[in-house]
């Protein structure tokens, strides 16, 4: 009978309109607390088997990489060795962030399927795209053709099982006469091939609702960067600690297809693990 009642409820649903775009709404958002490595940056490039044994210890379940390259791997340590460490604490990593300026820049192929095998060697389901250099994005027309490339960037990626995933910061926001290089973004991309990360915190930086955002365009945004803003002068702080209403985004996790979320600080002024222990209690206890 439960069944049952499911699928008339969804048929309800499809014939209201409300499942028209492709969101479950009766899926349980990922109750996994995840921090993107690029938060400890300056201790994980010392010591990276110290740095994921206490990210592990603090409670974190996913991470998400940043910085690979061919020469170097993952600080020092091959695709086979750094997906080994993880294992060994419990950990996953479903997305990493990679250089992709050789490729939107100069159309180097190969520099995009470097890091598209590695995605693929830690097991990585999302490959994300995650800044663009200034000479990138100098108007509305370099969004363009930002957006052609990636359009076939994610092509290779899902060829190779692979989502692309594009994550911003506050530039995207900015006014071109009642047009930003993010609405460029969102309409000149396929919404199968491209999905968003959204940095909550640059979101907001740029005088944005990211609820707003989920509403345009449900189901696009699969991941998010979980970060605070400090309530006198709109730097970066623990998650609980700022003037950003997360309990208010988490409720919409569902609207925004959310299936990853990754705690992140750019800058910290306290102990760095001492940091991520309050951001991962404040998300944990009073969010999730």
């Amino acid at each position: 009978m439960s069944n049952r009642r499911i699928f008339l409820q969804q048929a309800a649903l499809i014939g209201a309109g409300v499942l028209a775009n492709p969101v479950d709404l009766f899926s349980k958002p990922n109750q996994k607390v995840g921090l993107q490595l690029y938060t400890l940056r300056d201790q994980i490039s010392k010591d990276v088997h110290g740095v994921i044994a206490k990210v592990a210890d603090i409670g974190f379940r996913e991470v998400e990489t940043y910085g690979y390259s061919l020469k170097g791997g993952f600080w020092g340590l091959n695709i086979k060795e750094f997906k080994s460490l993880l294992k060994s604490h419990g950990l996953k990593s479903p997305s990493g962030h990679y250089n992709f300026d050789p490729y939107l820049g100069n159309n180097n192929l190969d520099s995009l399927k470097e890091n598209i095998e590695a995605a693929q060697g830690i097991g990585q389901k999302y490959l994300t795209v995650p800044y663009l250099s200034e000479p990138l994005r100098k108007n509305l027309d370099s969004y363009k053709v930002l957006a052609a490339k990636l359009n076939q960037a994610a092509i290779l990626a899902r060829k190779a099982g692979l989502q692309l995933v594009y994550h911003n910061h506050d530039f995207e926001f900015k006014d071109f006469n009642g047009t930003t290089g993010y609405d460029i973004l969102l309409r000149e991309t396929d919404p199968s091939d491209l999905k968003f990360e959204l940095d909550i915190y640059w979101t907001v930086k740029a005088g944005k609702d990211p609820i707003a955002l989920f509403e345009q365009s449900p189901g696009r945004y699969v991941m998010w960067h979980v970060k605070d803003m400090d309530k006198t002068d709109k730097s970066y702080t623990e998650v609980g600690s700022g003037t950003i209403d997360y309990k208010q985004i988490f409720a919409k996790a569902k609207l925004s297809g959310m299936k990853h979320f990754f705690v992140e600080q750019d800058v910290i002024k306290i102990d760095h693990f001492q940091s991520i222990t309050r951001s991962f209690q404040h998300v944990k206890g009073n969010i999730l």
